[in-house]
């Protein structure tokens, strides 16, 4: 994130915010329809986005997590995101804008983000979607909320996730792994961001070892099958790399991808990066393949 603009020392979160609301550029990608509304929380209103690549009744349907280290991001900052994986998936998209750090620290962000899931999973007749086809996706943070959820969803038989799809993921906070050193300065993401981020979202240093923030520490047996997105100069490759693993060794069906010569936050800059385009089809692929099972 230095190297596009954002510098964490001395800076708000409400000042990176704004210069991230700054960067949001509009989407060429036309659908059908995109509605804003809001939904119940457990911490009052969340506002969340609904993307419709079509009017056709019965569409499955992903719950979208934006990244931003809990701390920054919202539905703008990743409309181009979501209007991507709605039309590549044909699949109506519901993104969440949950609450954010410091103002409410962890598990603020998984409680919100379980709770739109959760209201996704038993209101199919009102968003007129086939939620026996329900995934739930996100990138970095989002992907660690998508991750989180998608665990939780095992022990709750009204909301079935049947695909995560993690870009990548925060999937550990208890330790440093090659990646975060190698890549720890000039690639987006910084290490110095990610101690930032850490240090606004947690309560206490024992926050890291719940496995609602380090989803790698969770028995991960019975979970969803997934597609994994890493990029080989990110702090986090290491992290999704190992979690792929994990979920592999639980006897989950993984599809991990890791495009070596890019970095953090690479999926949505189709407009110039070409292999972007690549991780999004991958994506959309893997979504559809598991909405027609």
């Amino acid at each position: 994130m230095a190297d596009s603009g954002f510098t964490f020392e001395g800076a708000t979160p409400e000042e990176l915010r704004e210069r991230m609301g700054m960067t949001a550029m509009p989407s060429p990608i036309e659908l059908a329809s995109i509605t804003d509304r809001t939904i119940p929380g457990p911490g009052g209103e969340i506002p969340v986005r609904i993307y419709r690549p079509s009017n056709d009744a019965g569409l499955p349907v992903t719950v979208f997590f934006h990244g931003g280290g809990w701390v920054i991001g919202d539905l703008e900052s990743h409309d181009h995101c979501c209007r991507t994986i709605a039309s590549k998936a044909d699949c109506v998209v519901v993104a969440v804008d949950y609450r954010l750090a410091p103002e409410a620290k962890f598990p603020a962000a998984i409680d919100d983000a379980w709770a739109a899931t959760e209201w996704v999973a038993t209101h199919g007749d009102e968003l007129k979607v086939d939620t026996s086809r329900l995934a739930v996706a996100g990138d970095s943070a989002g992907g660690n909320l998508a991750a989180v959820v998608a665990n939780i969803s095992r022990d709750h038989e009204h909301v079935e996730v049947i695909q995560q799809a993690l870009l990548y993921p925060v999937t550990d906070g208890t330790c440093d792994r090659p990646s975060m050193t190698d890549n720890a300065e000039g690639y987006m993401l910084t290490r110095t961001a990610m101690d930032w981020f850490h240090e606004h979202y947690t309560v206490t240093v024992e926050d890291l070892s719940d496995p609602r923030y380090s989803p790698i520490l969770a028995d991960l047996a019975g979970a969803p099958p997934a597609v994994v997105v890493t990029a080989g100069f990110d702090p986090l490759r290491d992290q999704g790399n190992a979690y792929a693993a994990k979920l592999v060794e639980a006897g989950v069906d993984v599809d991990l991808v890791e495009y070596e010569g890019m970095f953090h936050g690479f999926f949505s800059m189709d407009a110039a990066i070409d292999v972007a385009s690549e991780a999004q089809d991958q994506v959309a692929s893997a979504l559809k393949d598991a909405f027609a099972r």
